[in-house]
């Protein structure tokens, strides 16, 4: 079992910073690959990030490649997104989830959710 809580949301301008936080609890932390999604209103949830484990391989959306970086915490039990330069496109509530599989490659993939945490980027 993996219970995921999501901090660090809030309300800024275009071309300013956010650090997105996950809390994961679990026993085994090493035991799952971690991803960012994210959904904006009136659209599907999208894929952000991937950090896969064992290994620590990133994987980014183009269209945050450059801007977001995936990272994780093994003493802290949490990863985290910081996001730099945002724009307004990057408004959405942003999900942690866990995946039991090594590299996954659909969103069916990661079993486990947390609740979201809101963006909004304003010109």
């Amino acid at each position: 079992q993996v219970q995921l809580v999501e901090s660090g949301g809030g309300l800024v301008q275009t071309g300013a910073s956010l650090r997105l936080s996950c809390v994961v609890n679990t026993r085994n932390f090493n035991s799952w690959t971690m991803g960012w999604f994210r959904q904006a209103s009136g659209k599907e949830r999208e894929f952000v990030a991937r950090l896969e484990w064992p290994g620590a391989a990133t994987n980014y959306a183009d269209s945050v490649n450059g801007r977001f970086t995936m990272s994780r915490d093994e003493d802290k039990n949490e990863v985290y997104l910081q996001m730099n330069n945002l724009k307004g496109e990057d408004t959405a509530v942003y999900y942690c989830a866990a995946s039991s599989i090594w590299r996954p490659t659909h969103i069916s993939e990661y079993a486990y959710w947390g609740q979201g945490t809101q963006v909004t980027v304003s010109s």
